[in-house]
């Protein structure tokens, strides 16, 4: 992994099915070496739907592979409760991508009970 003390990686996570930020959704991420993952931070998200912080930037940020799985059933039950049969359709949602370069990688989530997407964004 190169270093890229101008790179940082960041997040956002809106809940489709309420219209709003996923606050309080907590979240891991996780560095891929090989056959191994490497935990390097849980956060959860603020009441924007954000981290406070970047996930990585300065020293921290390398490229690599990374994980973050979301913890989407855990904020569905507290959010939705009794309304979700289970066991629920999404629990933990991994999205696993590659960072190439020191630049600003930005990765939201948007989810609800029955489906996620997420994308590049900036």
């Amino acid at each position: 992994m190169a270093d890229g003390t101008a790179g940082r990686l960041t997040t956002h996570v809106l809940d489709t099915s309420l219209g709003k930020p996923a606050a309080g959704m907590a979240l891991r991420l996780y560095a891929i070496e090989g056959a191994d993952r490497r935990e390097i931070l849980a956060v959860r998200t603020n009441a924007d739907g954000r981290c406070d912080q970047p996930l990585l930037s300065g020293e921290a940020f390398r490229t690599g592979i990374y994980e973050i799985v979301f913890e989407a059933g855990a904020y569905l039950r507290a959010t939705q409760g009794s309304a979700l049969a289970e066991p629920l359709f999404l629990d933990l949602i991994p999205i696993r991508f590659g960072m190439s370069e020191a630049a600003h990688y930005h990765v939201p989530l948007l989810v609800s009970p029955f489906s996620y997407s997420t994308y590049r964004g900036s």
